[in-house]
């Protein structure tokens, strides 16, 4: 199935820099309306929700790689008609890591929240993925789209040193997993502030919008 045949749910609101909003797995675009919000029509907001998601398309099993799915951000970036600035959490930080290996050019910058680079280790990966598929079995979403969650490789991880874009890392204080990542990406990407939200589990961005936008908004201030 063509990508492009895939109807993908997006809301854009605001006016300026083009700014992606990239979900977690079995989340969608509407994690990001606090922080939205919060952030005005300064900037563009470009919300999506990934394939399998939400109100986008959901086709069947096989159709939701990693390469599917960075070719569905690739259209989203097309909307803007200049360099974007990509916010992830979690599995849309990781996409967004991927994307801007894949068109560095067209990354400003990168915002990653409570988002993990992947695993070097095919053992840690195969752990990560069991987990994935076992929650799965448990969810109402669409047969075969948890495969977007899969690691299948170190790729990401392995080519962090060649990510020249400025990066803020927002985590939440009581994200054990997520904020082991935090010191793996200070020691490869050009980190300019990493943010720790007190009291803030995973879901940083749903409970604590107005402390996520003001981090966002400083980074943006910062590199403008």
């Amino acid at each position: 199935m063509n990508s492009h045949q895939i109807n993908l749910d997006t809301e854009v609101t605001g006016k300026g820099m083009p700014v992606i909003y990239t979900h977690g797995w079995a989340d969608d675009r509407s994690a990001w309306n606090g922080v939205i919000e919060s952030l005005g029509n300064d900037v563009r907001n470009i919300a999506w929700s990934i394939r399998g998601h939400g109100k986008s398309d959901a086709p069947p099993s096989g159709n939701y790689t990693r390469a599917h799915t960075l070719g569905d951000l690739e259209r989203i970036v097309d909307m803007a008609d200049e360099e974007v600035v990509l916010v992830g959490h979690s599995l849309g930080g990781y996409l967004s890591l991927a994307f801007c290996l894949q068109h560095p050019d067209r990354v400003k910058a990168l915002v990653l929240i409570a988002a993990g680079p992947g695993f070097r280790k095919e053992e840690t990966r195969n752990q990560w993925n069991d987990s994935v598929r076992a929650s799965a079995k448990k969810m109402d979403i669409p047969e075969g789209s948890e495969e977007a969650a899969l690691h299948i490789d170190s790729w990401v991880i392995d080519s962090l040193g060649e990510i020249t874009s400025p990066v803020l890392v927002i985590v939440g204080e009581k994200d054990k997993r997520f904020a082991a990542s935090m010191a793996v990406f200070e020691k490869y990407l050009d980190v300019r502030s990493s943010v720790v939200v007190p009291e803030a589990g995973h879901s940083v961005h749903r409970k604590n919008p107005q402390a996520v936008a003001q981090a966002i908004q400083d980074f943006l201030s910062d590199i403008s």
